[in-house]
């Protein structure tokens, strides 16, 4: 009997044991949308399906329930199912085909490093400039400096002289007529010239000349000054004609010409070129070089190897060149004497009734490093039977 109860409860435990199932699982399905309901709820072309009876089943109710939530990573899934349920990878997450996966190695060593910028070594010196890049040369070391603003103001300067007031103070212009002083000059430079340039006596550094006097005031730079206005009009010659004056330069400003930096300036320094101080005029064939500056020690630089070095070298650098000292008097200073040790040529200004036979004497033997010197008498009184050039160029009667 016991036995009969004990098997009659057991059934009716498993009665009340379906039913619970039958009824949570007819809840859940009431719960869930169909996939008709996933088109549009009421939706004609899906109509609702019936339940089947065989899914009060709790075992095959069991069996369908895991399948409709297989995913992946979950037992019993398969590759179709992984494929179709596999989830799209996240922004920002890495994966094969993501923009983190393209990025370079050094972008992400970058960010682990952080905003710190990488240093950067910058180019040897030495190394020659990369293609594209612009060859800037270096620049010019400190002593090289005056070197190149020298070369840049070698330029030669050009000077307009006026020559109509240069006429008017007796002296020689290239546009006046022949007359008397014009024609005195002739005789003189021709002299000068053959010594120079002739072929059958021409004087050993005969080119470079040297015009002097004892004293001041007799006419020893009127005397230079037209012998190289009268030798620049020479159609194969031209002419340098050099201050030498030091304490006393009145070239250029008998010129009417402004000065700057000449001989002394050369001189003294060996960084500065004859170039730099020559002047150009308005004159054909005519150059001019400034006396430079003055120096407490003119004689001693005169003396110097430099100066005999520069000398030469404005001799010999153009053949055709006449080269004009005006120095200053042999009496006055000792500059003459050590000028006269490079001349080739020495022109030796006499005033006349003026300087006295002890003085030539005395200048001669200072100059006597020259051996080819020409005596000039200057201011001479023509009398009436001695006019030479003067009744034939209209100036007889006068």
């Amino acid at each position: 009997m016991d036995l009969i109860e004990r098997a009659a409860q057991k059934e009716k435990k498993k009665k009340e044991g379906s039913g619970s199932l039958v009824e949570r699982a007819a809840e859940r399905a009431a719960s869930k949308p169909s996939k008709a309901q996933g088109i549009g709820i009421g939706s004609p072309n899906k109509p609702e399906q019936q339940s089947d009876p065989s899914s009060l089943n709790p075992a095959a109710q069991q069996e369908e329930k895991p399948k409709q939530f297989r995913g992946i990573g979950q037992p019993g899934s398969s590759r179709s199912e992984a494929k179709d349920s596999a989830p799209e990878p996240k922004k920002g997450v890495g994966g094969i085909g993501s923009p983190e996966a393209r990025r370079s190695t050094a972008d992400r060593l970058a960010d682990k490093i952080g905003d710190r910028p990488l240093p950067v070594q910058p180019p040897s010196p030495a190394e020659p400039p990369r293609s594209g890049e612009l060859d800037i040369p270096p620049p010019p070391k400190p002593e090289q400096v005056g070197k190149a603003r020298r070369a840049g103001s070698s330029k030669r300067k050009d000077q307009e002289i006026d020559l109509m007031a240069l006429r008017e103070a007796g002296y020689i212009t290239p546009d006046m007529p022949p007359n008397l002083m014009s024609e005195e000059f002739r005789i003189i430079k021709r002299s000068i010239l053959l010594n120079a340039f002739g072929k059958e006596r021409r004087v050993n550094n005969g080119n470079v000349v040297l015009v002097t006097s004892s004293n001041p005031g007799e006419g020893k730079s009127f005397c230079a000054i037209n012998l190289a206005l009268s030798v620049a009009t020479e159609q194969d010659t031209t002419v340098l004609l050099i201050d030498a004056d030091f304490s006393k330069p009145e070239v250029l400003n008998r010129l009417g010409v402004s000065g700057g930096r000449g001989l002394m300036d050369v001189v003294a320094d060996d960084e500065i070129e004859i170039g730099d101080c020559l002047i150009r005029t308005n004159i054909p064939n005519l150059v001019l070089l400034p006396a430079g500056r003055q120096h407490n020690l003119t004689t001693e630089l005169l003396a110097s190897e430099r100066m005999e070095k520069i000398v030469s070298e404005i001799g010999s650098r153009y053949p055709d060149r006449l080269v004009i000292f005006d120095s200053p008097p042999v009496l006055a200073s000792s500059a003459a004497s050590v000028l006269a040790l490079y001349m080739g040529q020495t022109i030796f200004v006499i005033e006349a009734e003026k300087t006295t036979e002890p003085q030539i004497k005395e200048s001669l033997s200072m100059i006597s490093a020259c051996e080819h010197i020409n005596l000039l008498l200057n201011k001479t009184r023509y009398s009436g039977s001695n006019k030479k050039f003067a009744s034939y160029y209209g100036y007889g009667g006068r």
